[in-house]
C-alpha cells in the first residue's frame, strides 16, 4: 500500500500544527502575564481544537453540513470561553448561556451553505429563529429590562402566537414560490 503525501495535505497539516502553536503560545503567553486558571485555557483551546477537526473533516466526509456546522459553533464557543478566561468579557458566565442559542444560529449559516452552495430558507428561518430567541433571551438574562421573562411571556404570548405563526406562512410560502420556480 502506498502513501502519497501531497503538497496540500502537508500545507494543511503546517497549517493546523501552525494555528495550534500560535493559540498555545499566545495562551501561554496571556497566562504568564495574568492570573489565569490553566484548565479554562485548555478547554477553550479544546472547543477550538474540536471546531478545526470537525471543520477538517467537513472537508473530507460525506456529511459536511452536520461537520460545518459542529465547526461553527465549537469555534465560537471555544473563542468566546477564551475571550471570557482572559477577562476581556466583563461578564458573569450565568450571565452569558444565551449566547449558546445566538451561537448555534451562527453556526447554521456555513452549515447550510456548506450543503447546497446558497443560502436556503430550510437554514435560514430556523438560524435567525436562534438568533432573535438568543438576543431575547441575553436581554433577559443581563436585566436590561425591569420585568422578568415570565412576566414577559404571561403578558405577549399572544404576540408570540402571532410571530410564531407569521414564521410559518413565509416558510410556507418561499417554499411554495421555490416548487413553482423548479416546475
Amino acid at each position: 500500500m502506498r502513501h502519497f503525501v501531497t503538497r496540500r495535505t502537508a500545507a494543511r497539516f503546517i497549517f493546523i500544527i501552525g494555528f495550534i502553536l500560535m493559540f498555545l503560545g499566545s495562551a501561554f503567553f496571556i497566562n504568564s502575564l495574568m492570573t489565569i486558571s490553566r484548565i479554562s485555557i485548555l478547554i477553550s483551546f479544546a472547543l477550538i481544537l474540536m471546531g478545526v477537526s470537525c471543520a477538517i473533516f467537513a472537508t473530507r466526509l460525506n456529511r459536511r453540513a452536520l461537520y460545518m456546522f459542529f465547526a461553527a459553533l465549537f469555534l465560537q464557543a471555544g473563542l468566546f470561553f477564551f475571550l471570557f478566561t482572559l477577562r476581556i468579557i466583563p461578564l458573569k458566565l450565568s450571565q452569558t448561556w444565551p449566547l449558546l442559542s445566538i451561537f448555534t444560529g451562527l453556526a447554521l449559516f456555513p452549515a447550510g451553505w456548506q450543503r447546497f452552495g446558497v443560502f436556503k430558507a430550510s437554514y435560514i428561518v430556523p438560524s435567525i429563529a436562534f438568533i432573535i430567541l438568543g438576543s431575547v433571551l441575553m436581554i433577559f438574562a443581563l436585566k436590561i429590562v425591569s420585568f422578568s421573562l415570565s412576566q414577559f411571556v404571561r403578558n405577549w404570548w399572544p404576540l408570540l402566537l402571532v410571530l410564531a405563526g407569521l414564521t410559518l406562512v413565509l416558510v410556507s410560502l418561499g417554499t411554495k414560490q421555490l416548487n413553482q420556480s423548479r416546475q
